[in-house]
């Protein structure tokens, strides 16, 4: 992690994201407060929050292709000042008394655009932000980011709301103009030009090059599913675990200590990973991962004790982002550049599309059958999946990833 601790670029851009991710955070927690303050409707809370992940998962394929099309750092600018803009009118309007819920439609519908847009951009850019040794660890480092600015935000969304409506509004445009300002002194490489890539295609025909990209290359497509799968059934996993704590008898207090120490392992883990991958093969670590999963996972039926579930939520989340990192490292650097924004745009929609249905899996579950019983059923998918990993002939022959200028050289993208 030393190496990539003195990249002054990726420390300038890892630093102003995790200050973005928290102002998105707070926003986050401060919307369904704000709409419940001003209509007293727990739909229209919904509605709000729901704005920024659908507009996020309609633009995801489209934003992935614009993101090859056009410079990526212009694109994360674009989308750090628009999100300050867009907080700052729905400020100036709960200053003025004349908020109403479709402003707030609004501004959700531009964050979750401009996340579909900066993500992949970001995502593309690594490998020509840091040293191609260094992208394992700037890869963990960007999901531990995540995770610290979910866990800061959170916390100080209630805080500030608390303080005035307006005011965790006012942290997100402190944050993204923090984020905007950090990201104006990165120095980004330029991307190699080449002829045929100049006149730009037909929007639809790129976003159908990038998905065939992904689905014809048996690793690209089994490391995809692996993704998903730990997106689904993880999620719909905290899910019935809340429930199953809840039916225990275990306090509202215990559960946000639950909460905390699940996001605390998901850092750890993301700390630790860079060191697992380069000791560990990426076959290694995403069948380790798969088998620990499945092994941690039914014991909670044996748990009565918030603080000890919570460690054991913690075991779980410390080991996604190993097999994560090993997955995101080998589809970075085995993809030409000029695929890259539409990977992550394939990956974007997926894995939304993922965790999107992986809460409505666990509260389908709970609902038809007993907490316990419900959880079995998690970790039996799981082992299914397990199983699969273990033995596919293509995660078995993982092959390591092209070197990038090997890969621009041969490729004809």
């Amino acid at each position: 992690m030393s190496g990539i601790a003195g990249n002054r670029d990726y420390r300038l851009l890892w630093t102003g994201q995790v200050v973005s991710e928290a102002g998105f955070s707070t926003t986050t927690i401060a919307f369904p407060l704000l709409v419940l303050a001003l209509t007293g409707s727990a739909a229209q809370s919904g509605l709000v929050l729901g704005a920024v992940a659908i507009s996020q998962l309609v633009a995801g394929l489209p934003a992935g292709a614009l993101v090859d099309r056009w410079p990526r750092k212009r694109i994360m600018l674009g989308c750090e000042a628009v999100q300050a803009v867009a907080a700052g009118g729905l400020v100036l309007a709960l200053y003025r008394g004349a908020a109403e819920v479709w402003m707030l439609v609004v501004v959700a519908v531009v964050m979750g655009l401009s996340r579909a847009l900066f993500e992949p951009a970001e995502e593309a850019s690594l490998p020509r932000l840091v040293a191609e040794e260094q992208v394992p660890s700037a890869v963990a480092m960007n999901a531990a980011r995540t995770s610290a600015g979910q866990l800061s935000g959170t916390a100080l969304g209630g805080f500030l709301f608390a303080v005035g409506r307006a005011v965790p509004f006012l942290f997100d445009v402190v944050a993204h103009v923090f984020a905007f300002v950090s990201l104006l002194f990165v120095r980004l490489p330029r991307r190699p030009e080449r002829a045929e890539d100049r006149p730009p295609k037909h929007l639809g025909r790129e976003i159908a090059e990038g998905l065939r990209w992904v689905w014809t290359r048996p690793p690209l497509r089994a490391t995809v599913l692996c993704v998903v799968s730990l997106n689904l059934f993880f999620s719909a996993y905290y899910l019935v675990i809340i429930v199953l704590a809840t039916e225990r008898g275990v306090s509202s207090g215990e559960i946000g200590v639950m909460a905390a120490m699940l996001g605390a392992g998901g850092i750890l883990g993301s700390l630790a990973a860079p060191y697992l991958h380069r000791r560990i093969s990426a076959y290694g670590l995403v069948i380790g991962v798969f088998w620990a999963l499945t092994v941690l996972t039914p014991l909670a039926v044996f748990v009565h004790n918030g603080y000890v579930m919570g460690a054991l939520f913690a075991a779980v989340a410390f080991l996604p982002p190993a097999a994560n990192t090993a997955i995101a490292t080998y589809q970075l650097l085995s993809t030409p550049d000029g695929l890259r924004g539409r990977l992550g745009g394939v990956l974007g929609v997926t894995g939304g599309l993922a965790a999107a249905a992986g809460p409505a899996l666990g509260g389908w579950l709970v609902e038809a059958l007993p907490a316990v019983s419900a959880v079995l059923t998690c970790t039996g998918s799981i082992a299914v999946v397990t199983l699969a990993t273990t033995f596919s002939r293509t995660l078995r022959g993982l092959p390591a990833a092209p070197r990038v200028r090997e890969l621009e050289e041969t490729s004809g993208q």
